[in-house]
């Protein structure tokens, strides 16, 4: 999994979404012709602005002095401006990590940007402004594409579960052992990014650098706060606890929204993909899970993610079906029986050989092998 953004100019990509790219393309190119330039702070570049080709470049939120904004203009550049007042950066070129949205956690979690744009999406969501709602469409698709920038070439393996899984329990500590051992087997771990199961296996991910005996300690500290109510500031504040203890960890992807804004993202995925658009957020998830999806026990998002994979698996148009492992036969077959309306859907068809359920989650990796993840 690609972990860095080198990628400027890669399968015709002509992207730059760091200075230090843009740097390099004015050194060895010469020219920004029909480049598109993604929120670089370019207010000390005007030299290489005034200087160089720009025809045909287009520069998406990226402050720059005025004389530099007007040459550009006349060379026939598209630029569009940084949009003042926004909690976030509708241009965005790159994901987020737990950093930047719990930025200011030490102020509450109410300071923080992760906050304040749920803050800022409930106040537009509904008055009818094409303005608020174009601002959100681009930056999720600013999010898309960094998202399959980031996983080119990556075996991704989703991690699909409910919020209410508290920490402390052994539920949250096999999914972590599930993320764990994913990663250990060579996929990229994805989850919906937010807490209980998803940032079970998201932990599990980040541990596993390290041996067994830590994943459990991290288990037992992140116990001090269960769950992240009645508050969401000592919930991460006790995940930052754990990540500043054992600061190497691994990567994995986290993919929440701001629909629910309710559920905060959690702080152990290293990259964040969150939309505004919940239907955006849980098609891409599931349609960038190439190696397969496990699902532990849910309710009704789960339940819906459930369903939103076996869609394209049915048809097959997304080819191959992929592999779809369902966790704890109770909960799928008696609580919540989503088992026997997947298994009839699958039969005689093709998505038959690649779905599983099993009992327990240490079943699972050896299951999705089987199916062939």
């Amino acid at each position: 999994m690609q972990t860095s953004p080198a990628h400027a100019v890669h399968h015709g990509d002509r992207e730059i979404e760091t200075l230090e790219e843009f740097d390099a393309i004015v050194s060895s190119r010469g020219t920004l012709s029909g480049f598109r330039v993604q929120s670089v702070d370019l207010t000390d570049r005007t030299r290489e602005l005034l200087t160089n080709d720009t025809a045909g470049a287009v520069f998406l939120g990226c402050p720059m002095r005025p004389d530099a904004a007007e040459k550009l203009r006349a060379d026939g550049a598209l630029v569009l401006p940084p949009v003042p007042g926004l909690p976030f950066d509708p241009y965005r070129g790159c994901l987020y990590t737990p950093g930047d949205l719990f930025a200011s956690l030490d102020k509450g979690y109410e300071a923080t940007p992760d906050a304040l744009a749920y803050t800022w999406f409930q106040r537009t969501k509904a008055d009818g402004d094409i303005f608020a709602s174009m601002l959100r469409a681009v930056h999720d698709d600013s999010m898309s594409d960094a998202l399959d920038e980031l996983l080119r070439g990556a075996r991704v393996v989703g991690v699909m579960g409910g919020h209410a899984m508290a920490r402390g329990t052994e539920e949250f500590r096999g999914a972590a052992r599930l993320g764990q051992a994913l990663t250990h087997a060579g996929f990229t771990v994805a989850t919906g990014g937010g807490p209980g199961a998803m940032e079970a296996a998201n932990l599990g991910a980040y541990a596993a650098p390290y041996d067994d005996a830590v994943l459990d300690e991290a288990c037992e500290l992140l116990a001090s706060a269960p769950s992240f109510t009645p508050s969401i500031t000592d919930w991460a504040r006790a995940a930052f606890e754990v990540r500043t203890r054992w600061p190497k960890g691994n990567h994995s992807i986290g993919i929440p929204t701001w629909f629910y804004g309710h559920e905060p993202p959690n702080a152990f995925a290293s990259h964040i993909a969150k939309y505004f658009a919940n239907a955006t957020r849980e098609d891409g998830l599931l349609a960038r899970c190439d190696a397969g999806v496990v699902f532990l026990p849910g309710a009704a998002g789960t339940v819906q993610e459930i369903f939103d994979n076996a869609t394209p698996n049915y048809y097959g148009s997304r080819g191959e079906p992929t592999p779809m492992v369902l966790v704890n036969r109770a909960h799928w077959t008696e609580k919540l029986p989503a088992w026997p309306l997947l298994r009839s859907l699958a039969r005689e068809r093709s998505m038959e050989a690649r779905i599983a359920l099993v009992d327990r989650i240490e079943e699972a990796p050896e299951a999705l092998k089987r199916l062939g993840g």
